[in-house]
């Protein structure tokens, strides 16, 4: 049971600040589908620090750590910006082509590395076991991960940000009627670009997280399993809401946790269950309940609508 607890809130702080980077996204206007490849991005920036610099002291490695994964994430997630709020390109096709292009991205990078490095060495892996360590503190063989504190501070940031500062309240106006927060005069390229930057930093931090996660040697090719999708749900499912969001991801973490320690539960095991199937469970229930809530879903009105300065 403690494993599971241990399962659910580390997978359940992946979604969570995944979640709130697209919700700030769509607040101001931006549809950002390219969640999946910031998060990649990401953990490559956090990945490569871990991986060289494994010596550093623990405190000083997990925030150099976590500010390469905001830097690789804020940066990737300008092509969101530049083809949607500047060429007003489609958001939807965009963040597609951003998800392809952050996971081939890296695993040609992370292969030409490993091959200059080592030249029978064609991987797309790299490990960071002993910097994993040190993200780690054990409390009565309970698992701590700092990202498990980190989450919690960044729901409430978000949400006083967004609900509680002249700022906040000008990206939600951006994103509900553009022309009308322009009229008195708050520049909406401005904002829009600020909630596409600050879902890069979640996106960035979401994916070194999830590496985190999981063990202590990433293969780039295999992405990061449908999260940055599944953050999307948890977005939508929590209204848009910060508080929600924090909430909802809580189930959806719990169900992705069932895939990783359904074997220690004898009632469970006794089902004779395929792990595949358990491994399925968190998108199979994102579906169902999207299903049954999307009709009472209300999105920010201008979302995924490009910004024409001239149109009224």
């Amino acid at each position: 049971m403690l494993l599971l607890i241990q399962y659910t809130l580390i997978f359940s702080s992946v979604l969570t600040l995944v979640a709130l980077g697209g919700c700030i996204s769509e607040h101001s206007g931006v549809i950002n589908l390219g969640l999946e490849g910031i998060m990649v991005i990401g953990a490559l920036g956090g990945a490569l620090v871990m991986s060289n610099l494994a010596a550093l002291p623990g405190p000083l490695l997990v925030i150099l750590s976590i500010l390469a994964a905001i830097a690789f994430g804020m940066l990737y997630s300008c092509l969101l910006g530049v083809a949607c709020i500047n060429f007003k390109a489609d958001q939807t096709l965009v963040g597609t082509a951003m998800n392809l292009l952050g996971t081939a991205g890296a695993t040609v990078f992370v292969k030409a590395m490993n091959t200059a490095m080592n030249p029978d060495n064609h991987s797309s892996e790299i490990s960071y076991v002993a910097a994993r360590e040190k993200f780690m503190v054990s409390i009565g063989g309970f698992e701590f991960n700092w990202f498990m504190l980190l989450v919690v501070i960044a729901v409430v940031v978000v949400y006083i940000m967004l609900y509680k500062t002249k700022f906040g309240l000008r990206l939600m106006a951006c994103g509900e009627h553009p022309q009308a927060a322009d009229s008195v005069g708050i520049n909406v390229y401005r904002m829009r670009w600020s909630g596409v930057l600050l879902s890069g930093l979640l996106g960035g931090m979401g994916g070194l997280c999830y590496i985190l996660a999981g063990v202590s040697l990433w293969k780039f090719e295999n992405g990061v399993a449908g999260f940055g999708f599944l953050a999307l749900a948890v977005m939508i499912f929590g209204q848009w809401k910060p508080i929600r969001i924090a909430v909802s991801a809580l189930l959806f973490g719990l169900f992705r946790a069932l895939s990783n320690v359904y074997s220690g539960f004898d009632f469970l095991a006794a089902l004779n269950i395929p792990g595949n199937v358990y491994n399925m469970l968190p998108y199979i229930i994102s579906l169902v309940v999207l299903a049954f809530t999307s009709k009472k879903s209300r999105a920010p009105k201008a979302e995924g609508i490009p910004y024409d300065k001239g149109q009224r």
